[in-house]
């Protein structure tokens, strides 16, 4: 059977970093506060010149050279975000010319922190149907940018950074199992941007009111999430005959400690199975899976064999799930 392999990752975030301690002269809250609410300690900043693209064109670098793939060998690029660097063309059309990636076709997805796993769903779809073999799936985010900074509830969540990975076909039973996609847009006003689009164009009062800023009904968020990503991970489990004792690494959407901790408890997943990474970069929605993915593989946790799983919840809302055998 033909599976979708990871052949490479890579990952990339600012170097500027905006630390609890400096928050506190921003805006009313505390190192403590944030670190107990959050489990955030710091997070990166892209500089006021750089955009979602910049930063994907650096992951995917990375992720090529690490799959020894070229850039020329692409068929596909799928670029997930909520930030793009401008309404069209498709961030994913901007880092093809960067990379050089000629013979790539190159769309943008857009589901917010689930954004990667969907795109990664999409990929494997082509990649499994035989109609592409070289495939770049990107998820990048300057959340920075439409992060109203004087709000303390939003502000202290958010991040920038990308990740990627560079997929390709193999029959030697390793590769994505299954993926798991679910959106409920019902719900859709809990987590949104409302300005920009053609319900609220831009305008002089949309700037003015903040509805170019990320808007979160946090409380009502999380505990739809907690429930949400234990479905979407058995979900993963039972469409393929496994038990949460069988998964070797659990890399989870970087949203809230609170929430990495809640979902492996209710799931009996001993925490030292999790990558956390929100800490040093905070929420970067599209990019903190392929991001947390990236420092697992670099560091040693994930190898050849390992049963990886991947979850992912946020505006849509949306949520999903993916199992990897590494």
């Amino acid at each position: 059977m033909i599976r979708t392999v990871v052949l490479g990752t890579g990952s990339y975030a600012p170097e500027k970093i905006l630390s609890n301690i400096e928050l506190e002269k921003m805006v009313e809250t505390s190192h403590d506060w944030i670190m107990e609410r959050t489990g955030i300690e710091e997070r990166r900043i892209a500089e006021a010149d750089v955009a979602s693209s910049d930063l994907a064109l650096e992951a995917a670098k990375r992720a090529l050279r690490a799959a020894g793939v070229s850039a020329s060998e692409l068929d596909l690029i799928l670029v997930a975000t909520v930030t793009p660097d401008m309404m069209f063309p498709a961030t994913a059309c901007i880092v093809q010319d960067k990379l050089g990636a000629t013979k790539a076709v190159g769309f943008d997805i857009s589901a917010a922190c689930s954004g990667f796993i969907f795109a990664l769903s999409s990929a494997d779809s082509f990649i499994r149907s035989g109609f592409y073999k070289k495939v770049l799936v990107i998820g990048t985010e300057t959340l920075s940018k439409i992060t109203d900074w004087t709000d303390r509830n939003t502000c202290i969540l958010f991040g920038d950074g990308a990740g990627a990975v560079v997929l390709g076909p193999e029959d030697d039973g390793r590769g994505i199992y299954s993926t798991h996609l679910h959106t409920d847009g019902a719900m859709g006003d809990l987590l949104s941007m409302p300005g920009g689009g053609s319900r609220i164009p831009s305008s002089r009062w949309s700037v003015e009111t903040g509805q170019h800023y990320i808007k979160m009904r946090g409380n009502e968020t999380f505990k739809i999430a907690v429930r949400a990503l234990e479905d979407v991970v058995m979900e993963a489990l039972d469409h393929n005959g496994l038990k949460t004792s069988d998964v070797d690494v659990l890399v989870p959407h970087q949203a809230n400690l609170r929430i990495i901790q809640a979902t492996a408890k209710r799931l009996n997943i001993p925490m030292e199975k999790v990558v956390v990474t929100i800490n040093k970069y905070g929420n970067t929605s599209a990019a903190s899976v392929p991001m947390a993915l990236d420092e697992a593989v670099q560091d040693g946790r994930i190898k050849k064999g390992s049963i990886v799983l991947l979850e992912a919840f946020g505006g849509g809302l949306s949520w999903a799930s993916a199992l990897i055998k590494w």
